[in-house]
């Protein structure tokens, strides 16, 4: 054969990453509902501690300090707490990824289990003049290791949808989205800004609910409030991809 007339071999084309599916609505919002309930709850509670926005202990801790309040051991351990339960979080769910099951029904599980014995405590053991007590702490702590499982289960397992925790983000996003849209842009651009807008403005509406219902419920049903948030938990796995 003449060699001119030969065409090399063609490299195979990459094959495109997998669109991450969507996530349902009532999954979302459960999280979301569930992450500022817990939060505000917890914050009200507990002397100011931060179960799911746990950077803004750093605030508390040094307002504890100034001012003389209880729950600094706690503020202090949020942190280290919330790091070492999502690494536990990443390795479980490998282990099950490893085995060709799917992790997200166990690690809603998982966190029901840490919001159900946290509620527990408040319940029977509370309300805790001192934050600082060993139960309070226990109970606290608890919290911390719930709302960082739920963080990580959705960032490893929910890429799509918008963060459940951390309203800073989805709120800049949204206004940023918003002022281009004011502004006018092309209709592609257009659709990507009301696609994100449709995730991010209920992602910060069930939030924002679940810190309303958190504060009103502590405020009148006082710490039968944290029977709430395992029952929401368990919910949540009805809507989970796979089984």
């Amino acid at each position: 054969m003449n060699p001119s007339t030969t065409t090399p071999a063609q490299a195979p084309l990459p094959t495109p990453a997998p669109t991450p599916a969507p996530v349902p609505f009532p999954l979302s919002g459960l999280l979301g509902f569930n992450a500022g309930y817990v939060d505000t709850a917890g914050f009200l509670a507990l002397s100011g501690l931060f179960t799911a926005h746990v950077t803004g202990n750093f605030v508390t801790l040094g307002a504890s300090l100034i001012q003389g309040t209880s729950g600094a051991a706690a503020k202090l351990s949020a942190l280290p707490v919330f790091c070492l339960f999502v690494v536990l979080t990443r390795m479980v769910s490998n282990a099950i990824l490893a085995k060709q099951q799917q992790p997200m029904r166990r690690l809603i599980l998982a966190k029901t289990t840490l919001l159900l014995i946290a509620g527990i405590m408040m319940i029977a053991l509370g309300p805790f003049p001192d934050a600082n007590a060993l139960p309070a702490y226990i109970a606290g702590m608890l919290m911390v290791g719930a709302m960082a499982v739920q963080n990580a289960m959705q960032r490893i397992h929910l890429p799509s949808a918008p963060p459940s925790t951390l309203m800073t983000g989805n709120t800049t996003q949204v206004m940023i989205d918003l002022t281009d849209w004011i502004k006018g842009v092309n209709g592609e651009q257009r659709a990507a800004i009301k696609t994100r807008l449709g995730k991010m403005l209920p992602a910060i509406g069930s939030f924002a609910l679940g810190c309303a219902l958190g504060a009103l419920l502590y405020y009148f049903a006082g710490m039968w409030c944290f029977a709430l948030p395992p029952v929401i938990a368990a919910a949540s796995a009805c809507y989970t991809p796979g089984k």
